[in-house]
């Protein structure tokens, strides 16, 4: 049992949330080790160069990663009022999302089984 009134309990809860930018994708149709191939390209890195990388990447996920991270950048402009020169990129990670299974036929009457991975991607900033 909880202690203390309902609205003390959630005043609490609250005052313990990150008050940090962000931008979360959930069900990203692409699996959570090709993202991390380009969110560990980016991470730790001010916007702007981050921006530069992602365009010139040649992986699909640096796509989804980009527009997501201008969500970010847009989230922290309006929401919190922070300037976006100032603005890097604090975590960035990928957890793992369901896996649609899908079946295809092969030799022989046999069925072979096709696995087609989500993600959810999250990318949080933070001001130098």
């Amino acid at each position: 049992m909880a202690k203390g009134h309902r609205s003390q309990i959630k005043r609490e809860r609250n005052a313990q949330k990150d008050t940090r930018p962000s931008a979360k994708l959930s069900y990203a149709r692409v699996s959570v080790q090709k993202a991390c191939f380009v969110l560990d390209a980016i991470r730790g890195k001010d916007v702007k160069t981050a921006l530069a990388i992602l365009a010139y990447n040649p992986r699909y996920a640096s796509s989804v990663i980009e527009k997501l991270l201008k969500s970010a950048i847009a989230n922290a402009e309006n929401n919190n009022g922070m300037n976006t020169d100032n603005l890097y990129i604090a975590e960035c990670y990928a957890n793992k999302g369901p896996t649609m299974k899908r079946v295809r036929p092969r030799a022989q009457g046999r069925a072979y089984r096709i696995e087609k991975r989500m993600s959810h991607i999250t990318i949080v900033l933070d001001e130098r």
